[in-house]
C-alpha cells in the first residue's frame, strides 16, 4: 500500500509539474520579437541587399546592448529573420510567405527593389501584416495597400525633381531617356520623367526614349540613336551595376552631353565600378554621405567602421526604417502574444508617426503609407564621393 500511495503521489506531482509548465507559456506567449528582414542577398543588386543586411544588424545591436525592446515596460528580445529574396519577383513573394506564415514575424523590412517591393506588398498586405520597403519607389508598392508603407521618396516627385533640376542646370530642352523596359522602377520612372520634360518643354521635346531588357549588357544601338537625336541631357534611371556600362559607352561611342541619374545609383559599388566616367555626375537621392553632420554623420561613422565602407542611401534608408519599426512596436504599448492582434496594432502605429526624424529627412506619412520627405541632388566628386549639391522639397 505503501508503494502504490508513493507512485501516485510521484505521478501526481509530474502531472502537476507538467502542468505548470504548460501554463508558464500558454499558446501565443512570446518573449521574443521577429521582424522579417527580405532582401536581395544575391542575384545583379547583392550590394543593395547587403545595405539593408548591415544597417538592420547594427539597429539589432543596440537593442540587445538596452537589453531588449522595451514594449510597454516590458523587455523584448528581437530576432531578425533574413531570407534572401535573390533580386527575383517570385523569390520575394515566396520570402514573404514564408516570413509571414512560416516564421510569424510581426513585420517585414523590405523587398527594396520596386520589382520585388510591387509583387511582394501584394501578399503582405492580403496577410495583412505590416511591410516597410526602405528603397522602392514605385507607386503601386504602397497604393491601395494599407499594410505596405515605405521610407523613400515617390518616382512621381522624383521625375518632376530631375527635369527641373535638368533644365535649370544644363538650360536642356531636349533630352534622352534610357531604361530597363521590363523591371518597374527603371519604367515607371523613366515614364514620369517624359511626361513631365514634356509638360515643360513640348510634345516631342523627349527626342529618344529608348529601352532595353534586364540583364543586357550592350546598349551600343541604343546610344547611337541617342547621340544622333541631338539630346542635350541623357536620363539614366538605372541600377549601379547597369549605369557603369551604360556610362561608360554613351562615352566611348562619343556623348558628350551630361547623364543624369536618379536614387538607384547611390550604391556604395557604383564608383568601384564605373570610375572616372562617372566623376562629375548629378544624381537624385534620399541623403549625401559627404558633409554629413549630427545623426547622419554618427551613422556613417560607425558603419564605415564596422563595415569598411561609407554607406549608401539604402542603407541609410534601412536605418531610418528599423528605427520607425521599432517606434510603431513601441507605440502599441503591449504585446499581447496574439500575432494578428499585435500585426494590425503595429501598422495602425505606423500609420499615426508623425514628424519623425529620420537620417534622410523628416518624415510624416500619408494614407497611402508614403513618406512627406524632401530629395537631394548629388554630385559625383572628382574624388568619387557623392556630395550634397542641392535639396529639393515638395511644393
Amino acid at each position: 500500500m505503501k508503494k502504490v500511495t508513493i507512485s501516485f503521489i510521484v505521478m501526481l506531482l509530474l502531472t502537476v509539474g507538467l502542468a505548470a509548465c504548460g501554463a508558464a507559456a500558454p499558446s501565443g506567449a512570446t518573449d521574443t520579437i521577429k521582424i522579417g528582414i527580405n532582401a536581395p542577398l544575391t542575384g545583379d543588386i547583392p550590394k543593395v541587399g547587403e545595405g539593408t543586411k548591415y544597417a538592420a544588424e547594427m539597429w539589432l545591436e543596440d537593442i540587445k546592448a538596452a537589453g531588449g525592446l522595451d514594449v510597454g515596460g516590458k523587455k523584448y528580445n528581437v530576432e531578425l529573420v533574413i531570407e534572401d529574396n535573390e533580386a527575383k519577383a517570385e523569390s520575394a513573394t515566396a520570402v514573404t510567405t514564408k516570413l509571414i506564415s512560416q516564421d510569424e514575424v510581426l513585420v517585414m523590412v523590405g523587398p527594396q527593389s520596386s520589382k520585388q517591393a510591387v509583387p511582394a506588398g501584394e501578399v503582405a498586405n492580403n496577410l495583412k501584416t505590416l511591410m516597410v520597403s526602405p528603397w522602392s519607389t514605385n507607386p503601386n508598392t504602397t497604393l491601395g495597400r494599407p499594410y505596405v508603407f515605405r521610407t523613400p521618396f515617390l518616382d512621381p516627385f522624383q521625375g518632376p525633381v530631375l527635369v527641373n533640376f535638368a533644365t535649370k542646370e544644363f538650360g536642356a530642352t531636349k533630352a534622352a531617356v534610357l531604361y530597363d523596359v521590363a523591371s518597374d522602377y527603371p519604367k515607371g520612372l523613366a515614364e514620369f520623367f517624359k511626361s513631365a520634360w514634356e509638360k515643360l518643354h513640348g510634345e516631342g521635346s523627349v527626342v529618344a526614349f529608348e529601352s532595353f531588357t534586364t540583364n543586357d549588357t550592350d546598349f551600343s544601338a541604343q546610344l547611337t540613336k541617342i547621340k544622333d537625336s541631338g539630346a542635350e541631357v541623357l536620363f539614366a534611371p538605372q541600377y549601379y551595376n547597369e549605369v557603369a556600362l551604360i556610362v561608360q559607352q554613351a562615352r566611348e561611342l562619343g556623348y558628350e552631353g551630361p547623364i543624369l541619374g536618379s536614387d538607384s545609383w547611390g550604391s556604395a559599388e557604383l564608383m568601384n565600378l564605373c570610375g572616372d566616367a562617372c566623376k562629375g555626375l548629378f544624381f537624385s537621392t534620399h541623403y549625401a554621405a559627404a558633409g554629413a553632420t549630427g545623426a547622419t554623420k554618427a551613422f556613417i561613422d560607425r558603419y564605415n567602421e564596422k563595415y569598411g565602407y561609407v554607406p549608401d542611401d539604402v542603407g541609410a534608408l534601412t536605418w531610418d526604417t528599423m528605427l520607425l519599426v521599432q517606434k510603431a512596436i513601441q507605440d502599441c504599448g503591449k504585446i499581447t502574444g496574439d500575432i494578428a492582434v499585435d500585426r494590425q496594432c503595429v501598422r495602425d502605429a505606423m500609420a499615426n508617426i508623425k514628424d519623425f526624424e529620420g537620417i534622410t529627412g523628416s518624415m510624416t506619412f500619408t494614407e497611402e503609407g508614403d513618406p512627406i520627405k524632401c530629395a537631394v541632388i548629388v554630385k559625383i566628386s572628382d574624388a568619387g564621393e557623392f556630395e550634397f549639391y542641392k535639396q529639393v522639397c515638395p511644393e
